[in-house]
């Protein structure tokens, strides 16, 4: 079993955007979408300046919609946008294999719905050796309990729950770094 480090390294991290879809995001509570779709954006932002490869999915886009513009605009012009049925994205083949081609082995996770998707694809991950990180405030649930009841499910199964302002800083690892300066200015 190799050593895994506790921080995230953004050499070795793909970053996961599990369902921001346009009907679910219009189901979660007022402020909540535009909260996670802003912590998610900046996210974005990072991890193109630090080349930091994403994947996208959508559950059942035929009835949630696609993803929402606003992320949707951001997303690298590479990026792999999987649709799946299955709660998990990882029991979906293309979602497997673009985490696998993707070289890493922490999978950073943000979206919706936290005790879902989020969460079932986070267990899943981790059983397959990936190490796995949720940011706390890039995900969403419709209720509140049922967002904490996963976040907490997630910690005791030993995955990493973080926060944006910690992943970007991690990611940096250095405040000499040549990015570091255009980073810090995104949090506010």
């Amino acid at each position: 079993m190799e050593n895994k480090s506790l921080i995230v390294d953004s050499q070795n991290s793909v970053l996961v955007i599990v369902d921001v879809q346009e009907r679910l995001a219009a189901a979660m509570p007022k402020g909540v979408c535009e909260r996670v779709v802003e912590q998610i954006t900046t996210l974005l932002i990072a991890a193109s300046t630090l080349d930091v490869p994403v994947v996208v999915t959508e559950q059942y886009p035929k009835g949630l919609g696609n993803t929402v513009i606003e992320l949707k605009s951001k997303l690298p012009s590479e990026t792999k946008t999987i649709e799946k049925t299955s709660f998990s994205s990882n029991r979906t083949a293309d979602f497997t294999l673009a985490v696998e081609n993707s070289g890493k082995q922490q999978v950073i996770l943000v979206g919706m719905e936290t005790h879902i998707c989020v969460l079932q694809t986070a267990l899943d991950l981790q059983e397959q050796g990936y190490q796995v990180f949720v940011v706390e405030d890039a995900v969403s649930s419709r209720s509140k309990s049922n967002q904490y009841n996963a976040l907490q499910r997630l910690r005791n199964a030993g995955v990493i729950i973080t926060n944006l302002e910690s992943m970007i800083f991690e990611w940096l690892g250095d405040s000499q770094h040549p990015e570091f300066k255009t980073l810090a200015q995104l949090i506010v």
